[in-house]
């Protein structure tokens, strides 16, 4: 029995990469946050492989109701949003799998359970992380260095790659945990 027919509206938002788009469903897409750079990264979910078979699609973001897409930088995306809107209504639409088997990839990547590592983790989930979802991102903590008191973070999403990331993690992210929590001096991306 194949599942109920739902009619899927999508709208995009720009991100402050100029290089990836955000899609919104109305619909959930996933409870995980999953980060896909090619086609063998993306053996779990058939949505994102077939993503992948427009030359455009370099790097694929699915989580909660939207998919961020990256395209390569010849591209103009007055031309691939249509595209890349309409596929992904109709895959939608058609009931096709998302994902094969859930897997989660990039959940909190650390197993820290010190007070200041627990206050970093409340401090991004609960301040910065929404933020930087709009935006079509995400960010993991990965590690704080208690002797040099150096946060080091995950981006994810639009986030990765993007021009402004550095200025958003120097000037809103660092100063926001160190003005918070004085035993931190400086906040570093991973990858």
């Amino acid at each position: 029995m194949s599942a109920p027919f739902q009619v899927v509206n999508i709208y995009t938002e720009s991100t402050p990469n100029p290089e990836t788009m955000k899609f919104v469903t109305n619909r959930l897409l996933s409870g995980e946050v999953l980060n896909f750079t090619s086609v063998q990264e993306a053996s779990d979910s058939p949505l994102a492989q077939r993503l992948f078979d427009f030359p455009f699609v370099k790097a694929i973001f699915i989580s909660q109701n939207y998919i961020t897409i990256t395209k390569g930088d010849d591209e103009d995306w007055d031309e691939l949003i249509p595209v890349a809107k309409d596929y992904i209504k109709n895959y939608l639409e058609s009931g096709l799998p998302i994902f094969e088997k859930k897997k989660v990839e990039l959940e909190d990547q650390s197993d820290d359970q010190s007070p200041i590592a627990l206050k970093i983790k409340d401090i991004l989930r609960t301040y910065i992380q929404p933020a930087v979802e709009q935006d079509g991102g995400a960010i993991f903590f990965k590690h704080f260095e208690p002797t040099s008191g150096v946060v080091t973070v995950s981006l994810q999403g639009s986030c990765k790659g993007c021009p402004s990331s550095i200025i958003t993690l120097k000037s809103g992210i660092e100063n926001m945990l160190k003005r918070m929590i004085p035993e931190v001096t400086e906040v570093v991306s991973e990858g």
